[in-house]
Order: C-alpha cells, then sequence, then structure tokens
C-alpha cells in the first residue's frame, strides 16, 4: 500500500540546517522510520517524480537516494507499480551527529576520510555553524539524545566561553572532540587533536636551515580570527630560542614587505595578499621573500610553483576519528603535524 503525503513527510525528513547531502538524508530517514516500526515489509514508496516534487529536490537526487536504499536491500521496485520496502530488517549500527565550525576543502577532507572508513552502516548527520557560537549552542539543544556519537569542532570567532559547558552535557563515551581540546570539557571522552603550540614549534625548527636566508620572521594572526592563540605563543617561542628576529603582523594588508622577510600566514586571503605585494614590488617568492602558508590544499602545489606549507594531515584525522568510534575508545591523540617545504622559501 503506497504511502500518503502526510505518512511520507512522517517518516522523510529533510533538514535545511544539515549540511549531509539531501539523497543521504532521505536514505537515513527511511531507515530510521523502519527502525522505529514507521514503515513494514511490502509498503509502497511514493515515485521518484513525486519524490523529487514532494521535497522540492531534484529528480537525481531522488534517484540517488532510491538507488542507494535498493543497494542496501532495502528497497524494490516493480515496472509500471513503483517502489516498496523488500526489507524492513536493516538496521545502523551508529548515528553520528557531526558539528563542524565551516565547510572547507580542510574539513571535507576530514568528512570524506572518516564517512568512508564508517561505512554504510553508518548515519551522519553533518551540521556546520559558521564560527557562530549562537548557532553553535541551538544545533546542540535542537539535537541532543538522538545520536549514539557526537562529534564536535569548536573554533568561535567570539563568545564560546560556555561551550565546555554545554558540551559536557554528552555522556562522554559518545564524544569524540576534533582539531581542538576545549578547556573545561572533562571525562574519559575521545579526541584527535592538534597541538598547536608544540606542532608550529617543531615544524620551524625542522625548516631552520631554510629561514636562516631570512632576517625577519613575520607571523600574520589577525586579531578577529578563530585560530588557536597557541600558534601564536609557539612562534615566539621558536624566534625566542633559536635566535630569530620576528614580528607579529594583525593586518596584513598595511603591511610594508622588504627584502629578507618571510611571512607565516594562517588565512588564505592573507595569502592572495602576500602573493600580490610580492608582484607588485618585484620580490621573488623564495629569494628576496619567504612565504608559509598553513593547512596544505591542492591549490598550493601549484601558486607560485609551490608555496610551503604547515599543516596537519587532515585525511588522518578522519580515519583516526573514525577508528575510535569503531573502537568504542575514549583515547585521546594528537594529531600528525608536518613541514611540506616548496618553492616559496
Amino acid at each position: 500500500m503506497k504511502q500518503t503525503v502526510r505518512q511520507v513527510f512522517e517518516i522523510i525528513q529533510i533538514d535545511e540546517y544539515s549540511t549531509t547531502p539531501k539523497y543521504k538524508q532521505i536514505v537515513n530517514s527511511v531507515i530510521a522510520a523502519i527502525e522505529k516500526g514507521l514503515i513494514k515489509t511490502k509498503q509502497g514508496l511514493p515515485s521518484i517524480n513525486e519524490l523529487s516534487m514532494l521535497y522540492d529536490i531534484s529528480r537525481d537526487t531522488a534517484e540517488k537516494a532510491y538507488n542507494e536504499l535498493k543497494k542496501l536491500g532495502i528497497l524494490g521496485s516493480v515496472p509500471g507499480k513503483g517502489f516498496y520496502i523488500a526489507s524492513a530488517s536493516y538496521r545502523q549500527k551508529r548515528r553520528i551527529f557531526l558539528l563542524f565550525n565551516k565547510l572547507s576543502p580542510h574539513k571535507k577532507i576530514i568528512y570524506d576520510a572518516m564517512v568512508e572508513m564508517l561505512g554504510e552502516e553508518t548515519a551522519v548527520d553533518f551540521y556546520i555553524y559558521n564560527n557562530n557560537f549562537r548557532l553553535f549552542k541551538e544545533l546542540i539543544q535542537n539535537r541532543a539524545g538522538h545520536y549514539t556519537h557526537y562529534v564536535i569542532i569548536a573554533h568561535f570567532l567570539e563568545g564560546g566561553e560556555t561551550a565546555a559547558e554545554l558540551i559536557n552535557q554528552f555522556p562522554k563515551d559518545q564524544l569524540l572532540i576534533l582539531d581542538k581540546l576545549v578547556p573545561g570539557v572533562e571525562g574519559p571522552y575521545a579526541a584527535v587533536y592538534q597541538d598547536f603550540e608544540r606542532d608550529i614549534f617543531t615544524a620551524l625548527a625542522e625548516g631552520e636551515e631554510l629561514l636562516r636566508k631570512y632576517q625577519v620572521l613575520k607571523l600574520v594572526f589577525p586579531l578577529y580570527t578563530y585560530h588557536a592563540r597557541e600558534i601564536l605563543i609557539g612562534f615566539q617561542k621558536f624566534c625566542t630560542e633559536y635566535g630569530f628576529p620576528y614580528k607579529i603582523i594583525s593586518d596584513v594588508s598595511k603591511e610594508v614587505m622588504s627584502p629578507g622577510d618571510v611571512y607565516i600566514n594562517l588565512m588564505e586571503d592573507d595569502l592572495v595578499t602576500l602573493v600580490k605585494q610580492a608582484k607588485t614590488n618585484g620580490y621573488r617568492v623564495g629569494k628576496e621573500v619567504g612565504i608559509i602558508s598553513y593547512n596544505e590544499n591542492p591549490l598550493k602545489e601549484i601558486i607560485l610553483d609551490g608555496i610551503t606549507v604547515l599543516s596537519t594531515d587532515f585525511e588522518a584525522m578522519g580515519k583516526q576519528a573514525a577508528e575510535l568510534i569503531l573502537n568504542n575508545s575514549t583515547q585521546k591523540l594528537a594529531n600528525p603535524f608536518r613541514l611540506i617545504v616548496r618553492q616559496s622559501v
């Protein structure tokens, strides 16, 4: 028997706040409805065209969802009669609430590596709060209690003083903190984190010989940023211990570039500004001036024949997070960090 429109809206839910692909949300909704007993074997579902119109999604999205359900053995179809539930015995082992501060190439690498390793028996609801603590709080409060695991990256432009209080409400055996440890979060929870102070110190020490050809090391650290202040501390510690003159720059657009300067930038926009300034002044990057950028991405292999990078291993972070979830582990793991030397120093 085919579902009515009302029944369909009860079992298939698409959350516009979620970054999880809509086809995946449809799949997860059907599976959740099966687990709750809302759908039985042989019950009918809307056609692809009907589903597309009901939810204002593309036909391709609806078709992709149904193909995924067929692949899992949940959905069957009869030419001329439509789609039906072939098996209502499927169960997902894990439902994950994934909350990231922003969507970027680096975060996508984490997400892809994690989801691939977790496999089809895991449903992932993916949300972005754009470094906004108010939205972070709202998403946590509205969605707590419905998942087997909560995976959180906590970076804020402002606010966030009570972030630990919010996060501490989760059962610790279901909590996984990514990228940055949150002061005040207590108990035996899992984490894959960057040790920001140690990482930059160690990576710069590895590149000491290359840096010696420059006179001043300059860290571009904006006043208004979500980046960890431990980066600033580690940079200053390196310069002091190794005897490098240094300068902290909050606004690179006002910087006067001189031969002998080597810049470390955190933001992609600042990298563009530095490259433009070097070209405008006629300085050869890697000769008269140096540029080191934070966080690896494919474009940095190409820009100026290669930008030197300080970067955590984002794929390793995603894989390690998945392993902790699969093993029900509460370990706290420091993620690998590396210096990738290219033509820009």
